[in-house]
């Protein structure tokens, strides 16, 4: 691994020691990593980080219930061909299947000139055979393309990240191929190092009032989606533009402005609500 290849993070993506050295480790082996932990944790945000950081063309692949993995190589566009060929008003020649095969996402990552990386994200919403199918491919850095008997092979291995919510267990071969690292929601003090990347000037006051708040509602009793990193961090920014809001306000625990931002679901949001208006004695 060179020197330019050694990830440490980014201006607003604040990597503690633990994830560096995973991902330094993924990438000197040449395996892919695989990120789990409670959605918000960063886990996506991670591949970006790497590739702003490491100056590298990010692919990323969402996966779907229902994709295969060929989709994910490549796409024959049979249905244009077919049109093609009865009206002949085209200017490719419907002859050359090859005209209409378009790479996918780890096709183009495949056949980027530059070294990329490469996120498959959220893994887990795919069943076991869209997982199997992709461990040759990912081992040998190449795929066939059937139809015009052509091999694809990687002009350059990228760096492949791969996210999952366990939703779904990830088959033991598919576990057997990866450097695996959970990334755990963050404590206070990492937090509002977090908070002060991507807001710098915010004043130190205001953002030890905001962290202790948003962890006070965390800890609300039966809260089923609690907010995340990213809930707090658009928090803050609303925050920020709110007329007359005052830190103070967050204090009491009972004043908090702006809680749709943190509360996603309903029964979530009147939970919040109860608990502040009881002062919050349902909180850890």
């Amino acid at each position: 691994m060179n020197q330019n290849e050694t990830f440490t993070g980014t201006d607003t993506y604040v990597a503690d020691h633990e994830l560096q050295k995973i991902v330094n480790v993924a990438i000197r082996l040449e395996l892919p990593l695989l990120l789990k932990g409670e959605p918000g944790t960063g886990k996506t945000l991670l591949a970006h980080a790497i590739a702003d950081n490491l100056g590298m063309e990010l692919f990323i692949l969402n996966t779907k219930s229902s994709m295969k993995a060929r989709e994910a190589l490549y796409v024959y566009d049979t249905l244009t061909r077919l049109n093609d060929s009865r009206f002949g008003d085209s200017t490719r020649n419907v002859s050359r299947i090859e005209d209409y095969i378009s790479m996918g996402k780890i096709g183009q990552a495949f056949t980027s000139e530059r070294k990329s990386v490469l996120l498959i994200d959220e893994i887990d919403k795919a069943d076991n055979d869209f997982q199997d199918d992709l461990l040759d491919v990912l081992d040998q850095m190449s795929f066939d393309i059937a139809e015009i008997d052509r091999t694809v092979t990687s002009v350059h291995r990228p760096v492949i990240i791969i996210t999952s919510n366990a939703k779904r267990d990830l088959s033991d071969p598919f576990l057997g191929r990866c450097v695996f690292h959970h990334i755990a929601f963050p404590d206070e003090a990492f937090m509002r190092e977090i908070v002060r990347a991507h807001y710098p000037d915010i004043h130190k006051h205001m953002a030890e009032q905001c962290v202790a708040a948003f962890y006070r509602l965390r800890g609300i009793a039966d809260i089923e989606k609690k907010p995340a990193t990213r809930e707090l961090l658009h928090w803050i920014a609303a925050l920020l533009t709110e007329p007359g809001f005052e830190p103070k306000q967050l204090r009491d625990g009972r004043s908090v402005p702006l809680l749709g931002l943190l509360f996603k679901k309903s029964d979530d949001l009147s939970r919040a609500r109860r608990a502040l208006d009881r002062g919050l004695r349902s909180a850890r």
